[in-house]
């Protein structure tokens, strides 16, 4: 893949009832790929995203929409209370955001919370997806990990420390991102303060929080009905999101594939930032 990267469209739309805040790379013009995020505080679009976007859109139509509730898309006053209610509102925004720049059918690029998002997409409006990524996934079931229960409850004890400890979780070599991890929380931190983030985060993920992931899961009849390929990714060491969960799906998704980084926690897309841009681009492609 051609190591050159392309310009990053910022702009904000209103996808049905929301504004949506949107990040665009597009020098290849087909297919549309739909990257959604993860639900670490704070996060944006662009701080999932940031390394994928500018490769990616060589070949393709790249769309990464900061979600109702993160970033600098809507966030409900008062906030809405349940996962149920957010997964509705993301699953409207999404479908929304397509109608809206006309696009029947992409490839969709999920993170965490966000591959559980691509799974009820998959589930519930199959019509629109061509293919999907999972990476690091929820959405099925299993017992909330220490890092994971953290990272959700991090407005408990919202400083600066703590939000780098998060970080000590979501990467296996700090050198691979830098190697001062301090520094990457003290960029991030200010954007976990910003009052509408922190009120819509924190009514994402009250305690007590296996509840929330219980909600997210997708049933396994609907998974085994699910014709998209899918291509699974995974960190071996990941203290977030145990690899038990892609496993889990390897043995019911009927055409899927996995891909295991070891040496590798949560961050995939940035500790193994090329090597992973790679494989999701020969994946889109149906090269892999």
């Amino acid at each position: 893949m051609d190591t050159s990267n392309v310009p990053v469209e910022r702009t904000t739309l209103r996808a049905g009832p929301y504004r949506t805040y949107l990040y665009r790379a597009r020098a290849g013009r087909e297919p549309a790929v739909l990257f959604l995020l993860g639900s670490g505080p704070g996060v944006s679009a662009w701080a999932n995203w940031q390394f994928a976007l500018p490769a990616l859109g060589q070949r393709f139509d790249c769309l990464a929409p900061d979600l109702v509730g993160f970033g600098q898309s809507e966030h409900p006053d008062p906030p809405l209370q349940g996962m149920d209610a957010w997964m509705r509102a993301w699953l409207e925004q999404l479908i929304a955001l397509l109608d809206l720049v006309g696009i029947e059918r992409a490839h969709v690029v999920g993170n965490s919370m966000g591959g559980a998002i691509a799974l009820h997409l998959l589930w519930r409006h199959p019509e629109r997806v061509r293919s999907a990524v999972l990476m690091g996934t929820i959405g099925v079931p299993f017992q909330i990990t220490p890092g994971l229960d953290g990272t959700w409850g991090f407005y408990d004890e919202p400083t600066l420390e703590r939000l780098t400890q998060i970080f000590r979780w979501f990467v296996y070599d700090p050198e691979r991102v830098g190697g001062d991890l301090e520094a990457i929380a003290r960029q991030r931190y200010e954007s976990t303060q910003e009052p509408n983030a922190r009120r819509s985060f924190a009514a994402m993920f009250p305690a007590p929080r296996q509840r929330h992931l219980d909600e997210l899961v997708v049933p396994d009849d609907a998974l085994v009905s699910i014709q998209q390929r899918v291509l699974l990714v995974h960190g071996r060491d990941d203290q977030i999101i145990p690899l038990d969960t892609s496993l889990y799906l390897l043995q019911r998704l009927p055409r899927v594939q996995l891909h295991v980084f070891g040496q590798c926690s949560h961050w995939t897309q940035i500790e193994y930032r090329d090597a992973f841009n790679r494989l999701i681009a020969d994946f889109i492609a149906g090269e892999l």
